[in-house]
């Protein structure tokens, strides 16, 4: 799916500046089905879908990392995910409408069906629907960003999908001309970007939950 949204980055940005917090995963999954903790999940998710703009970085952080800890994720291995994939693909926007509606009702922080839906809702002009899950991606955008500078393996950008590293690689504007090593760690893969001695961590976490 990565080739498929160049052009969609291109008409925004959604990557600046945002306090850095090292992420407690720990604290994420005990907070996650915690009626009393104000970064219950479902908390979160209603804020999320109510007003997206109205959510801070930690805020952004349990939400996004938190899907870690769900057991109900869509996956692009899903059969209904390759269907939606499809549908992109001949560009019949309608058709991504329609089947993302019902993907994002099941798993609403999916970055993967966030992004067909706001090239879905961009192509039939609908600027309301694009503007409110703009405004989503963002948020989980700013979760990421607030995970590490991504400078060493201490600070790297921690992503929960190797599809997810794609969608972060695209707005930090990294491209072909960066080589990639990899290192696995016990709970992920770093993954090394490096153009002319400038470096970038990205781990991919394999959280044994």
């Amino acid at each position: 799916m990565k080739y498929y949204f160049f052009l969609l980055f291109m008409m925004f940005s959604v990557f600046g500046f945002s306090q850095k917090s090292k992420v407690d995963f720990k604290a994420i999954e005990k907070s996650f089905n915690n009626s009393d903790s104000p970064y219950k999940y479902e908390k979160l998710i209603f804020k999320y879908k109510g007003y997206p703009k109205s959510l801070d970085s930690i805020e952004a952080q349990y939400l996004y990392y938190g899907r870690n800890f769900r057991t109900d994720k869509v996956t692009t291995s899903d059969e209904a995910f390759a269907s939606l994939a499809e549908a992109f693909k001949q560009n019949n926007f309608e058709e991504c409408i329609k089947q993302g509606k019902t993907l994002y009702d099941k798993d609403p922080t999916n970055l993967d069906i966030l992004l067909i839906l706001l090239r879905a809702y961009d192509s039939v002009k609908d600027g309301n629907n694009f503007m409110h899950h703009l405004s989503q991606f963002r948020s989980l955008a700013d979760g990421i960003k607030s995970s590490g500078d991504g400078k060493s393996e201490k600070t790297a950008y921690l992503v929960n999908s190797v599809g997810d590293e794609y969608i972060l690689l695209n707005i930090l504007n990294i491209g072909k001309d960066y080589t990639r090593g990899s290192k696995p760690s016990k709970d992920g893969m770093f993954d090394v970007w490096e153009k002319e001695g400038q470096k970038i961590y990205i781990k991919v976490l394999y959280l044994d939950i």
